[in-house]
């Protein structure tokens, strides 16, 4: 069956992540373009700063009449185009106008070539310079405006100047009154003769420019650096920061989908603890949605069937009770009828087979109002309970019972603990009296408080229970094949309405051997009061049962 993309989780999560790719793609491109630009404007200011400084000073130092004259011939000497603007006719951006009124150049570009504009000083126009590429030519040209520039004033000026420039110089310039070293003879000569030289470092990739300047000076400009490639540094930045936004937008996606699963594991979680009330809300038709609905579904069919079963035995266990009150009543009226011993023996026989099957019906109401759900169980009447006082009072009511028993409460301290003192006591009833089935000679009851529980502890010397079964003996009906048979009486509900009843205090029943008697013991783990602050009951069942 072909499944759309919302209707599919694999599709969406799939669709999500290579769109992330993409987009990382798309950013890291767009971030490699963006870095690579500013580090070309960059660099064509940082050789554009210096001359169109000369330049701009020396168009300004021209008469007016003179300077188209002028530009053309700087114009043929540097091998680039050069014209004059008035600054009102140019359209420029507030952030331009600031730019070029700081004394800064301004580089714009137009398709293949780059123009390069400059204010005269103290003059409303701008000077324009296109230029192609970076070319021997230019180096020359502008390095003989230059020393036009700094040639035929006083030594004071030219100092003056010469400071000027190196302010805003993005590039090394050195006037020094010894000849630069580096030059070959060929190029030493040429010096000599007032050419401008331009010199390759070999191995560096820059460019050195040397001109006389003067009877006693030498004009050194460099390095120029070439533009190279990014770094592979900062290559590696860019990279990084890329694939944290990439693990960033996977981690999004795929804890979407952990999260959603998360809620499908805590609803069973308390289906399984018995709040078959839970469903889990459905946000989607994907997978997942589908499968929120269909866990929603088996909960619910869950949740009526156990209702439906309930019901039923109680239904059954209440219309058992009309029947058994009849044979009663029969039987007591066939032993006021006849005096026979032998007849009124069978008659007492029959009436306590009748005793035991009205406790069995009592046994099954009270397991079924025990096992039902949250939204119709039993209220539990909470209060300060004396466990010392309570095992005490069990051991009496059961020990004349069971005179050939020796059933006591060990001594120890008084301990409280918040619960419903009727289903506590039977609960602890329901254990002393299966101990009393078992055991050879004695019985111990013991109370005591740990760290994180009041522990109530039932021993007795008998063959105990086998470790392959104790998980076995506390369902309902169950019945072991060793000691502990039908011999022993009990319908096997007691241990059941035991689990059931520590469950809803928020507690648990375990089974071991014991090491005082040597039988089995058991064990009821009730929270105490400062764990339960704040927290349901029902969490601290499965932790006690790590006491």
């Amino acid at each position: 069956m072909r499944r759309t993309l919302s209707d599919s989780t694999f599709l969406r999560v799939y669709a999500l992540l290579l769109l992330a790719l993409v987009l990382t793609f798309g950013l890291a491109l767009l971030g490699y373009l963006v870095v690579d630009q500013v580090r070309q404007e960059n660099y064509r200011e940082r050789l554009a700063s210096g001359p169109m400084q000369v330049l701009a000073h020396l168009a300004a130092e021209q008469p007016v009449d003179e300077r188209d004259e002028w530009l053309a011939s700087m114009s043929s000497t540097l091998g680039v185009p050069m014209t004059l603007h008035p600054i009102d006719g140019v359209s420029l951006s507030y952030f331009d106008r600031s730019r070029l009124n700081e004394g800064r150049p301004l580089i714009e570009r137009h398709d293949a070539a780059w123009s390069v504009l400059r204010r005269l000083p103290d003059a409303p126009w701008l000077l324009e310079v296109r230029v192609g590429g970076l070319k021997e030519m230019q180096l020359r040209g502008a390095t003989e405006a230059l020393r036009t520039w700094l040639s035929g004033v006083s030594e004071d000026e030219r100092a003056e100047r010469l400071a000027r420039l190196q302010r805003v110089f993005k590039i090394p310039l050195e006037v020094s009154p010894t000849p630069p070293s580096g030059v070959d003879p060929i190029q030493q000569s040429r010096l000599e003769g007032g050419e401008v030289v331009v010199r390759l470092e070999p191995g560096l990739g820059v460019l050195y420019v040397h001109a006389r300047l003067g009877a006693d000076r030498w004009l050194s400009i460099g390095p120029i650096p070439s533009f190279e490639p990014m770094p592979i540094s900062l290559a590696l930045v860019l990279l990084g920061i890329m694939l944290l936004v990439l693990a960033g937008t996977i981690y999004f996606v795929v804890r979407g989908v952990e999260g959603r699963v998360e809620r499908l594991e805590r609803a069973a979680t308390r289906i399984a603890g018995g709040h078959l009330d839970t469903r889990v809300k459905v946000e989607s038709n994907d997978f997942l949605g589908r499968l929120g609905m269909a866990f929603n579904g088996m909960a619910a069919q869950v949740q009526s069937l156990l209702r439906t079963q309930q019901e039923m035995i109680r239904a059954v266990s209440h219309e058992l009770r009309t029947p058994v009150a009849r044979i009663r009543f029969a039987v007591q009226m066939v032993e006021d009828m006849t005096e026979e011993p032998v007849v009124r023996r069978q008659l007492q026989d029959i009436d306590g087979d009748i005793e035991e099957l009205d406790q069995l019906v009592d046994e099954i109401l009270t397991y079924a109002r025990l096992g039902s759900d949250s939204a119709q169980g039993i209220q539990l009447a909470t209060e300060t309970t004396d466990c010392r006082a309570m095992a005490h009072r069990v051991v009496d009511t059961l020990a004349p019972l069971h005179a050939h028993l020796r059933l006591e409460v060990l001594e120890g301290e008084d301990v409280d603990v918040e619960a419903d003192p009727r289903y506590l006591q039977r609960a602890l009833s329901n254990l002393v009296a299966n101990a009393c089935r078992h055991a050879e000679g004695h019985i111990h009851v013991s109370v005591t408080r740990e760290a994180r529980a009041v522990r109530l502890d039932v021993e007795d010397d008998g063959a105990g229970v086998p470790e392959a079964d104790r998980l076995l003996i506390f369902k309902p009906f169950a019945r072991l094949d060793d000691s502990r048979t039908r011999r022993s009486g009990g319908y096997g509900l007691g241990l059941s309405i035991v689990q059931k009843i520590m469950a809803w205090h928020g507690g648990s029943v375990v089974v071991e051997r014991s090491q005082r008697l040597g039988g089995a013991r058991f064990s009821l783990l009730l929270p105490t009061s400062d764990m339960l602050q704040g927290e349901p009951r029902h969490l601290w069942g499965r932790r006690l049962g790590d006491v």
